[in-house]
């Protein structure tokens, strides 16, 4: 698994394009969105290499905390320019409000091009990378507010430790959210998506990063995927709470989601 992502780390982000169309921003949106940061969150975003959860985390908690300076100012009418303009200038400076997201993946290939992503971008403040094993996270107990995993839980070894790790670096009260290929109900659609992924994506991968089989592993490792309930339930074994999914695009995708209590 380590050698598919070093090969394909360079093309990784023409290859989600063209394997679902783009529509993966979108999922990858509608994480974020339940999510739902506020300022002062610590993410932990495992299998994140590439950075497209942890930019939009950014985001998303600098648009909620604009709004916060700009609710606050309208609250305080009676304020001088020059005083409005010295507290604009102060918060400006903590975009964040102290939210922190730290990458932590286990291929350098991967982090590499995050980073070069982080800085074309100007991604700077509350962004730290990380090398390290979804298996065995180098960090301390009850440290993170969130844990994301999107589209990296299926290529652990042992997902069950995997959860487990999850389960150790969450706060009392912190989330778990995954984001992953899963199972579509329906029949129709399920042989149609058979087709697509079988007989496009290892062309695709062919024809755009040259390797067709790194991308035919991809393929087979959704296929092995455990399905949605079977995912829920070993979400609750690792000690997860009040533990759902969402599916997304009649279950091509689902969200799991789960708090530590």
């Amino acid at each position: 698994v380590y050698q598919v992502f070093e090969t394909v780390a360079k093309k990784y982000d023409v290859m989600n394009d063209s394997m679902t169309l783009g529509i993966h921003r979108v999922w990858k949106d509608l994480l974020i969105h339940k999510m739902n940061p506020c300022p002062g969150t610590l993410l932990l975003d495992v299998a994140g290499g590439t950075g497209d959860i942890a930019f939009r985390f950014i985001n998303y908690v600098r648009s909620v905390r604009q709004r916060q300076l700009q609710r606050k100012l309208k609250q305080h009418q009676n304020l001088s320019w020059q005083e409005i303009f010295e507290s604009y200038q102060k918060d400006k400076f903590n975009s964040l409000g102290d939210s922190q997201v730290v990458v932590c993946d286990i291929n350098r290939e991967m982090l590499k091009v995050g980073k070069q992503k982080a800085q074309h971008l100007g991604y700077s403040e509350g962004l730290s990378w990380v090398l390290g094993n979804a298996e065995e996270l180098p960090f301390d107990d009850d440290q993170f507010d969130v844990y994301t995993i999107a589209f990296g839980i299926r290529n652990v070894t042992r997902i069950d430790l995997a959860l487990q790790e999850a389960y150790r670096v969450l706060k009392p009260g912190g989330r778990f959210l995954c984001l992953e290929f899963s199972h579509v109900s329906n029949p129709l659609l399920s042989r149609l998506y058979d087709l697509y992924s079988f007989q496009v994506i290892p062309v695709l991968g062919e024809v755009i990063a040259g390797d067709w089989k790194s991308y035919q592993y991809l393929v087979e490792s959704i296929r092995q995927f455990p399905p949605q309930e079977e995912l829920k339930a070993m979400i609750e074994d690792a000690g997860f709470f009040k533990v759902d999914y969402e599916n997304l695009n009649f279950g091509i995708v689902a969200i799991h989601s789960g708090f530590k209590l």
